[in-house]
């Protein structure tokens, strides 16, 4: 029979240890991403979430736990990855473009959901306006200035009239920056040709259909056109048209120059409202914000290919030249 003192010891260990696995699990965060798609800028969001949790002294398999789905741009997917990230009950999820993000808010009001890379959430129905929701829903979005971007269209090419743009009509960032083009460009005395592709495979009909109408194509953050830049930049060699992005990655994969939000900055940023949550604050208390990292990227090579002779003024206020 073992001596009553011992058995005491024995259960008091036993208490401890239990009591630090629990402490252990309480201490333990969850967090969900999910992504429309996976493509470079949305990777480099990612990325930059990934750090900031890290920094910040979350570290995956220790006190958090990380978990991340894409929906390989089905928004079907979206939808699925969403019902089950809310039944898994996480800290928080974060919703990477809109239509992921759409997913999220359609499947909870409890958990905080933190978008990030959507242009407009109010548009979206993601949050009721710019200012701090008092829902479960906050983020970052990419907006961008036109003003700027059609600045820039006009540096690289000065006697530019007709904008090409090819865009997925069931993206709602991409629709509502159709609208917004056309005003900017009209009090310009300029016009936007804009030609749907619903699918990836439909890129290089719709870019093809231009050859002969536009002086150049502008591309914005669009997931199914980003999806298959290359098909897009094949064309615009071929047919020597200009193409000009608002995704700096798009310049690494052939388009002249790109001004636009740095990706990973901007999952940085989303990064820090994610563990202010984690810290205990509330999501409806914080207002959504705008990415603050603007940047111009410029692909030298893509300029001689597509017959374009880039101004000293141009090279000067890139922030990267590919020079390769």
């Amino acid at each position: 029979m073992r001596h009553p003192i011992l058995k005491f010891i024995m259960l008091l260990f036993s208490i401890i240890a239990f009591s630090s696995s629990a402490d252990f699990q309480t201490k333990q965060k969850y967090v969900a991403i999910t992504a429309i798609v996976e493509h470079p800028a949305l990777d480099n969001v990612r990325k930059g979430v990934e750090d900031e949790l890290k920094d910040n002294g979350y570290i995956a398999g220790k006190n958090l736990k990380l978990q991340f789905s894409s929906a390989q741009g089905s928004s079907a997917n979206a939808a699925q990855i969403a019902k089950q990230f809310v039944a898994n009950k996480p800290d928080v999820i974060i919703g990477i473009a809109t239509p992921s993000s759409q997913a999220l808010v359609a499947t909870t009001k409890i958990i905080p959901i933190i978008f990030t890379a959507v242009t407009d959430p109010v548009a979206a129905k993601l949050t009721p306006s710019w200012e701090a929701s008092k829902t479960n829903v906050t983020g970052v979005s990419d907006a961008l200035s036109l003003d700027s971007q059609i600045d820039m269209i006009l540096k690289i090419k000065p006697d530019a009239k007709n904008i090409g743009y090819v865009y997925s009509p069931s993206e709602i960032n991409s629709t509502i920056i159709l609208k917004q083009l056309q005003v900017s460009l009209e009090k310009r005395d300029m016009k936007i040709i804009a030609v749907p592709a619903q699918r990836t495979s439909d890129i290089s009909t719709a870019a093809r259909s231009l050859k002969g109408k536009v002086d150049l194509i502008y591309t914005t953050t669009d997931n199914n056109v980003i999806s298959a830049y290359e098909a897009l930049a094949k064309v615009a060699n071929e047919s020597k048209i200009p193409l000009i992005a608002s995704d700096p990655d798009s310049a690494e994969r052939g388009a002249i120059a790109a001004l636009g939000m740095s990706y990973y900055d901007l999952g940085r940023q989303a990064g820090k409202i994610v563990i202010r949550i984690l810290n205990g604050e509330k999501p409806g208390n914080i207002p959504p914000q705008i990415g603050n990292v603007v940047q111009l990227t410029i692909n030298k090579k893509i300029a001689e290919r597509q017959n374009i002779t880039l101004s000293e003024d141009v090279l000067k206020s890139a922030t990267k030249i590919i020079e390769k």
